[in-house]
């Protein structure tokens, strides 16, 4: 199948059930009164009503900032974001000597980095890190452009890696710590938003010990070009090589048909794994210029 013939996911109905979902594990963490779930659940449905004409991360974007408004918080994974990047931090540091003597650095590097790719609690509740690396460094990708990928890396003069998740960037900082020769700008979102990475996580990790750290300019759980800065549009137009993490940076770039651009993710629901034609929990470095192997 062609990339340009891939079903675009935006259209999805079953996004509202995720949506829903997660907020509803949210009005019991915060204890959220009857009446401004109501509100929020009223509000909802007419932003649902959306999803046919607007991108997926779109509408999450304006649902979680409704949701801030209605109860006065600014970040509502601010404490599960910083003990993410704790808890990432430690398997880095047991990690790191590992790969020194590794006889795969890329390899072994690429595959903790996909394996922080489960730290999403936009997701879910919970996540097992060591569990999905123990997973990933024994699996078959689904969708397996590593190679490729290995190649560009070594030629590219400029490198764009776009993150995702907190927690999950200790492991892009230790993939690109070992493999990456040339420059990297490292883009984050420019407010928080669910659980995706923002400038306080990158510091928090010291990214730029390895990188440029740079915000996208824009707050939504995905890379729009549309809405992102004009500072991060000049990286994204130079860059020789584009690395997106995770599932929203995919639903925002998929239909660019770059093939700069590398998806690193792992696939975590119906929409996606069928968008890509993998099953749940599967493991995907797909280049966005190439046709997906069936």
């Amino acid at each position: 199948m062609e990339a340009a013939s891939i079903k675009n996911q935006n259209t999805d109905i079953r996004c509202k059930a995720c949506f829903l979902r997660s907020y509803q594990r949210l009005f019991a963490k915060f204890k959220v009164p009857a009446d401004i779930q109501s509100q929020f659940l009223e509000y909802f449905d007419v932003m649902v009503e959306q999803l046919v004409f607007e991108s997926a991360p779109q509408v999450q974007r304006e649902l979680n900032l409704k949701f801030c408004q209605l109860l006065g918080v600014d970040d509502l994974f601010r404490e599960e974001k910083h003990l993410s990047n704790i808890e990432a931090l430690s398997i880095y540091n047991r990690w790191k000597p590992i790969v020194i003597n590794n006889s795969d650095v890329f390899k072994t590097t690429l595959r903790l980095a996909i394996a922080g790719n489960v730290m999403d609690y936009g997701a879910c509740d919970s996540f097992d890190v060591e569990s999905a690396i123990s997973k990933v460094l024994q699996a078959d990708f689904a969708i397996d452009y590593s190679d490729l990928l290995r190649e560009r890396i070594k030629s590219a003069k400029k490198v764009l890696y776009l993150g995702d998740n907190a927690g999950e960037i200790v492991f892009d900082k230790l993939f690109i710590e070992f493999n990456f020769p040339s420059k990297v700008v490292y883009a984050v979102k420019s407010e928080p938003i669910l659980n995706d990475v923002t400038m306080l996580d990158a510091l928090q990790i010291n990214m730029h010990s390895v990188a440029e750290i740079i915000s996208n300019g824009y707050d939504a759980p995905s890379t729009i070009l549309n809405k992102c800065s004009y500072e991060f549009m000049e990286h994204y137009n130079s860059a020789d090589l584009i690395i997106s993490k995770g599932q929203g940076n995919l639903e925002g770039l998929w239909n660019q048909h770059d093939p700069r651009i590398f998806f690193l993710l792992m696939a975590k629901c119906d929409v996606i794994s069928e968008m890509l034609g993998v099953n749940n929990g599967s493991f995907v470095v797909l280049n966005g210029g190439h046709k997906i192997e069936r």
